[in-house]
């Protein structure tokens, strides 16, 4: 497949919680959004471990390094000068793990940073890359982590790239069914994760549903 041009969605932020416009003028809540209550108990349950004040900073600092990181992996994958991302010794030396181990399993990119939506499932987003990877078409997410991940601490991460998958797939016809997630950690370590989005689906639409059905928007007429 050629590179793809998607139109830019406006977006707008309620409660903290952000939507995204579609062409026809839908307002469909961001998939990060929709996943954000799975993820609220663990989270409490940290803070109230570790501090809120303790907390907030850590997550603050994780938020900062990962935005540099995918940041400095679209520019190397754009052809771009990464001469500027030096000053940024942490993330730049996290980028150059993750280059150095993943980024010849990917060619053929479709696009980056584009943002999907889907009628279908009344949700939208901002996928990382649309590539081959492998030699397969897959939905790839870059992340950044303190430690190393367990399999099982990925699901909603899994979700959110199924429902990317899903987008796609419903904006162009054509299927995407690989998902994968690239992991770095502050020790250099890099986790590779490839699933099949099948699998997922059912955990996407049992999530979407229990959103709606919490009243923060009606699934018919939203």
């Amino acid at each position: 497949m050629a590179l793809l041009d998607f139109p830019v969605l406006k977006t707008k932020t309620v409660d903290k919680q952000r939507f995204y416009i579609t062409p026809e003028g839908n307002e469909y809540p961001s998939i990060t959004t929709v996943l954000s209550p799975r993820n609220k108990e663990g989270l409490m349950k940290w803070r109230k471990k570790v501090g809120n004040d303790v907390a907030t900073h850590i997550a603050n600092k994780a938020a900062v390094r990962g935005s540099k990181v995918h940041k400095m992996c679209e520019d190397y994958l754009n052809g771009l000068d990464m001469e500027k991302h030096k000053k940024d010794f942490l993330p730049y030396c996290l980028f150059n793990e993750l280059k150095d181990k993943t980024f010849d399993n990917i060619n053929e990119v479709i696009g980056q940073e584009i943002t999907l939506y889907s009628d279908k499932y009344k949700v939208a987003g901002r996928t990382d890359l649309i590539a081959n990877y492998k030699h397969e078409l897959s939905i790839v997410d870059f992340k950044t982590s303190t430690n190393e991940r367990k399999d099982s601490y990925n699901e909603n991460y899994y979700i959110q790239t199924a429902a990317y998958a899903e987008m796609f797939e419903e904006l162009t016809g054509q299927p995407i069914n690989q998902i994968v997630i690239l992991v770095v950690t502050e020790n250099g370590t890099v986790q590779e994760f490839i699933k099949d989005k099948q699998e997922y689906l059912p955990l996407l639409e049992e999530t979407l549903e229990e959103w709606y059905n919490a009243g923060n928007l009606d699934r018919e007429c939203s």
